[in-house]
């Protein structure tokens, strides 16, 4: 995943990480990671819309006000959520110790943190591991700041892409973490991209937004959206490239690459997921507009029914018609056509036989599959990597907190 580069968030120009145990989680288990650009520069965020958020959201979101970033500090364990004004104190206390430090606004530092909701932050214990957690930085640190923002994931998420953009090379390299409470409604998980790209605050903004649309927000393995949620990304200018700006083909190149950035975590994020043992691709086409294929496409991908029949590997097909049937758009049943791995089930909304069906439960059988869906109303389309619900997701989730 990382074009043969473990550095990750620290592959562009400028940037340095560590990550190491503080002392939230159990001993051994890395749960402190910093990311350091050597210069200031733009930085643009995207957040949870759960209206109950923790207060590294509410922090970053004031600071991100200012548009300007510098350090990034995550802390895996405790998600310091619904932690009222002790949790918010934490929070800013821990920024201002890194601002502090490096000798920059306390703006320019934004904080992350996830883990178990409601319990107090140990802020003690991260302020006791900054400086062993400073003097650990290095351009080599990208590897252990990714395993340090874990939680029930199974291996750390990291990639490098590199491009050359108005002549110069340019570099993006990224974190995340996501196992459970994956959806999309941004950001469905923490993560982290760096760029040593020069661009205006703009357009990075928009840049990520429509990166985020086509990655992290086309994922969903259990339905759910976090407290926690943020994706931010920070660019120093150290490509040495001429700013890129909004609406130039210079522009377009970087959203590109960003987004070819971003759909690798997200897909590993899916691969990922507590329990599961499928990634499903679904594409939907033909809609009056891509809201309605989105709509389509999510009621499916979330469907218990259709996760259930995809870890059984039931060739179960009238449980995708189901799905679309009440994902709230406007539909011509006898126009719809629906197939698995490319083999044909449904056509004009009705179904093709027992023979299909034999020949689709031999696709139920792959670890990786598209289902496509034809509506036959429109020009519009839309995709969504959905997984399975398997025994293991209730284990893991039941017994989250012991």
């Amino acid at each position: 995943m990382s074009d043969h580069d473990s550095r990750g968030i620290t592959a562009p120009q400028g940037f340095r990480a560590a990550g190491l145990h503080c002392g939230i989680k159990k001993p051994g288990l890395l749960d402190l990671a910093l990311v350091v650009s050597e210069r200031s520069g733009p930085i643009a965020g995207v957040f949870t819309k759960n209206q109950v958020v923790a207060a590294p959201v509410i922090l970053d979101r004031l600071h991100l006000r200012r548009g300007v970033g510098r350090a990034i500090l995550v802390n895996s364990g405790n998600a310091n959520a619904c932690t009222g004004r002790q949790g918010m104190a934490a929070a800013q206390k821990t920024a201002a110790l890194v601002a502090r430090a490096l000798r920059i606004p306390i703006h320019e530092v934004f904080i992350g943190s996830t883990g178990v909701i409601g319990r107090v932050l140990p802020v003690g214990r991260i302020v006791t591991a900054l400086p062993a957690l400073f003097k650990s930085l290095s351009s080599r640190g990208g590897a252990n700041a990714a395993r340090a923002i874990l939680t029930t994931d199974l291996k750390p998420k990291s990639v490098v892409r590199r491009k050359r953009i108005n002549g110069c090379p340019v570099t993006i390299g990224g974190m995340a973490k996501g196992s459970g409470m994956i959806h999309p409604n941004m950001a469905t998980m923490l993560g982290y991209l760096t760029t040593d790209a020069a661009i205006t605050r703009t357009a990075l903004q928009r840049a990520l937004t429509d990166a985020v649309n086509e990655s992290f927000n086309c994922i969903s393995v259990d339905g759910d959206t976090s407290t926690n949620d943020t994706v931010l990304c920070l660019a120093n200018g150290m490509a040495g490239n001429r700013p890129i700006k909004e609406g130039t083909r210079a522009f377009h190149q970087f959203v590109q690459l960003l987004t070819e950035a971003c759909r690798p975590l997200a897909l590993a994020i899916c691969q990922d997921g507590e329990g599961v043992t499928k990634i499903v691709k679904i594409e939907v086409t033909g809609a009056k507009s891509r809201f309605e294929a989105k709509k389509v496409a999510q009621a499916i991908g979330t469907s218990n029914l259709v996760k259930t029949a995809l870890f059984g590997e039931d060739a179960n097909w009238g449980r995708v018609m189901a799905a679309i049937g009440r994902a709230g758009v406007t539909l011509k049943p006898a126009k719809i056509s629906v197939s698995f791995g490319g083999i044909p089930m449904v056509r004009k909304g009705v179904g093709l036989g027992l023979g299909a069906e034999r020949r689709i439960a031999k696709v139920f059988h792959r670890k990786e599959f598209t289902i496509t869906v034809g509506l036959g109303q429109g020009r519009h389309q839309a995709h969504l990597w959905t997984t399975d619900l398997s025994y293991d997701y209730v284990r893991i989730n039941a017994s989250y907190r012991s």
